[in-house]
């Protein structure tokens, strides 16, 4: 009878792994085509970091462009996916993930670090089981919180809560407008903005979405580019180069426009120079937020009662179904990714 070698023996120990939806590879066309829902190994301890087991995460428009190579670079991968995220401490507290990670001894708002980083860009995001992140980077959840609205706040609200409270430079009564209103920064602006009484304009291409937002806390919808019965005192824009001009023409001589994204590329036909100097406009960048911002925005929206807008709910094995939602520009408010 021939000799059958027996299997080897393995002598390297094996990697504890937890589920994840991470970015195996890069695709600008077809950015899904590198998403995987699968394995990936457990974050090791290190000093002065601290592991958090997640219960919710949320999606974001960064880890759709993270698959477009975009902001993540490809000898990085595989990464795990996702900045938004709330879980427990191993000495149980129940903690809210703060996205904006700081170079090491830097000191004052994070968001200023010329070598910052968001969860996924350099060390790994929220869409798992568990995320290590330094101690600095959690903030507790207030007593009575969802998981569900926790995994909201870190990235879309609190870049809306410092651009309405922080940069805006109006006051509660004011009258704001808001480019786009199906996203989960247009969303929390119209939120928060009613919630501190601004008085919330919105436009959209979709008659629908107009129709959600004034739900939600709006107080009246146009359409793209339509005219506005008067101009207004503060401009939020994430949109860009399709509504810059509209944003310019829409406000009060003194006004602002706040920008913290231009989904819809940073290069407008008419960068309307001349409006601006003359009509004494101001134009504010605004990226993200600090963590004390994060403390104070989870106090706003527990003193205030907001529950913000969750498009839907999927499991982290089945994280592909909101990732599909989000490409396709289906969403209105966040999704919500349950972990545990």
């Amino acid at each position: 009878v021939p000799h059958r070698p027996s299997r080897q023996r393995r002598l390297i120990p094996s990697v504890v792994s937890m589920l994840a939806a991470y970015a195996a590879a890069q695709d600008r066309a077809n950015p899904l085509s590198g998403l995987v829902i699968g394995e990936r190994p457990e974050p090791q301890e290190r000093p002065g970091w601290v592991t958090v087991d997640l219960r919710a995460s949320g999606l974001n428009h960064h880890d759709v462009w993270s698959l477009m190579g975009v902001g993540l670079a490809p000898d990085r991968l595989p990464m795990i996916l996702g900045c938004d995220g709330a879980g427990v401490t191993p000495d149980g507290r129940e903690v809210i993930i703060h996205a904006v990670v700081a170079s090491e001894g830097w000191q004052g708002d994070e968001t200023l670090d010329p070598a910052r980083t968001l969860l996924s860009e350099l060390h790994p995001g929220t869409l798992a089981e568990r995320v290590s992140v330094p101690l600095h980077n959690v903030v507790p959840k207030p007593e009575g919180m969802s998981w569900a609205t926790a995994a909201c706040l870190s990235t879309a609200w609190l870049t809306a809560y410092r651009m309405l409270f922080v940069n805006a430079g109006v006051t509660p009564g004011a009258t704001v407008l808001v480019q786009g209103a199906g996203g989960g920064v247009a969303t929390a602006l119209i939120q928060l903005g009613a919630a501190a009484g601004y008085r919330m304009w919105v436009t959209s291409r979709d008659e629908a979405k107009g129709a959600k937002a004034l739900e939600i806390g709006a107080d009246l919808a146009f359409g793209s580019g339509e005219r506005l019965p008067e101009r207004v005192d503060a401009v939020m824009e994430t949109v860009g180069a399709a509504t810059w001009s509209h944003s310019v023409n829409s406000l009060k001589p003194g006004g602002t426009i706040v920008i913290s994204g231009a989904t819809s590329g940073d290069a407008p036909a008419k960068a309307e120079l001349t409006k601006i100097f003359f009509k004494q406009l101001r134009v504010v960048g605004s990226t993200m937020g600090s963590r004390a911002e994060l403390e104070r925005l989870a106090q706003f929206v527990v003193a205030r009662g907001i529950e913000p807008v969750i498009d839907s709910t999927v499991s982290l094995a089945d994280a592909r179904v909101g990732f599909e939602r989000m490409a396709a520009g289906e969403l209105f408010g966040k999704v919500v990714v349950t972990v545990s």
